[in-house]
């Protein structure tokens, strides 16, 4: 397609609207704090919903919380082309996690509208439902129920710290946004394409604008409960103990070298850990965490994963040890005419590029499942992400923003 029938966008627009959703669940550091569905995230959706008002574009909302703003096509039986990410974060997060992904598709209805032109396929901006996973359990649980990989009644009765349900959650959304329509769970789309930070130092480190994302890497998840015996800290001999937090730690210290590879390739964390009753002279009675297990190979992930039940068991001294395997996802790889689009869109414009594999998992790996699907990343200072000192230049997004554009502008079709 010619570069003359490709709209352009507006860089301004998009940097100051980055701005204005970044003051939403602020924090003195810098950052951004807001879980999947808190008044802050609501917020967030509000905001859009009234940019997608004023534009006059459709408002959906699917039963999992999903948000969807639409531009019509001039075929109505046409399934969509999509783009979008997530307007949560992590606790205490940054500013363009997520957030990039739905701008940018935001900004590429806006840039079509501004031009006045009308694609065949409608196109549509996503918001998927708590993808980090820092609130509900896992995380892009609503790509996952849109797409059918993971049952609805099983996330909405998911509960968070507090005891608060997803389905509770949902109903706040839906009942700030009483305009939006009726999504239905699995409505087809015709392609979707994700923009993203990178999240990691490559691009940055290489010079180059634009990451061709070939395929992402899979994960496994654990959950381990550790349960010894509450004890007086100054009169249990060691002997007699039964420390959680010990048996927890040695389990630890053994998985490290478990997972531990020279190339390093395998990306092994425990992100969680928690020891109860949480008094300084008491003897912790339960310990527990979890770990996250990442790897390109589904072999290694096979593997590796398998060993966490039997390496806990095994280190759990006088303790009782229970390991659940709270999620995986297998590595993805995306269908080539996408990546050779993507990359035909950022050469086209100018913008240096290179081949990049994602070591984070992102909605698109779900939809890949259904529909032709794809990921451009920008890259973000350092490498730094879920912190409050991630940062992306305004140069980045811009250019991020209009690869998004052209290459839905392309997969809707102008007539």
């Amino acid at each position: 397609m010619a570069d003359n029938m490709l709209p352009t966008i507006n860089a301004e627009r998009i940097w100051q609207r980055h701005l204005e959703m970044a003051q939403i669940g602020a924090t003195p550091g810098g950052g951004v704090h807001r879980l999947a569905l808190t008044s802050q995230d609501i917020a967030a959706h509000r905001l859009l919903a009234e940019w997608a008002e004023a534009r006059g574009f459709a408002v959906e909302i699917d039963a999992m919380g999903n948000m969807f703003i639409r531009r019509p096509g001039s075929d109505p039986a046409l399934a969509p082309v999509a783009s979008g990410s997530h307007t949560d974060t992590q606790p205490n997060g940054g500013r363009f996690d997520g957030i990039f992904g739905v701008l940018a598709a935001f900004e590429a209805l806006e840039a079509v509208d501004d031009a006045g032109l009308t694609t065949r396929h409608p196109l549509e901006a996503i918001v998927w439902n708590n993808e980090e996973g820092a609130r509900f359990v896992p995380g892009c649980s609503g790509s996952a129920v849109y797409t059918g990989a993971m049952a609805l009644d099983d996330m909405l009765d998911c509960r968070d710290r507090d005891g608060v349900t997803m389905r509770a959650c949902v109903d706040d959304l839906r009942a700030a946004l009483p305009a939006a329509g009726v999504r239905e769970l699995g409505r087809p789309l015709a392609g979707f394409v994700e923009a993203h930070i990178e999240q990691g130092p490559e691009l940055e480190a290489n010079g180059n604008t634009i990451g061709v994302v070939g395929g992402m890497q899979g994960n496994r998840r654990f959950h381990v409960d550790v349960t010894g015996e509450d004890a007086h800290s100054g009169t249990t001999p060691r002997a007699g103990r039964k420390d959680a937090f010990v048996a927890a730690t040695d389990m630890a210290v053994a998985l490290r070298e478990v997972f531990w590879d020279d190339e390093d390739v395998v990306r092994f964390t425990i992100g969680q850990f928690d020891v109860l009753p949480g008094a300084k002279s008491v003897v912790p009675g339960k310990a527990s965490f979890t770990i996250d297990f990442r790897h390109p190979s589904a072999e290694t992930l096979q593997e590796l994963g398998d060993r966490v039940g039997p390496v806990c068991t095994a280190h759990a001294g006088p303790c009782h040890v229970e390991t659940h395997e709270i999620s995986s996802a297998v590595p993805v790889d995306f269908p080539k005419p996408m990546v050779s689009r993507i990359a035909a869109a950022a050469e086209r414009r100018g913008f240096a590029s290179q081949p990049i594999y994602s070591g984070a998992g992102h909605d698109a790996r779900y939809l890949a499942e259904t529909c032709p699907a794809g990921m451009v990343f920008i890259p973000c200072w350092r490498g730094i992400s879920h912190n409050e000192a991630e940062r992306a230049e305004p140069s980045d997004i811009a250019a991020g923003a209009q690869v998004i554009s052209d290459v839905l502008v392309e997969l809707a079709e102008l007539p």
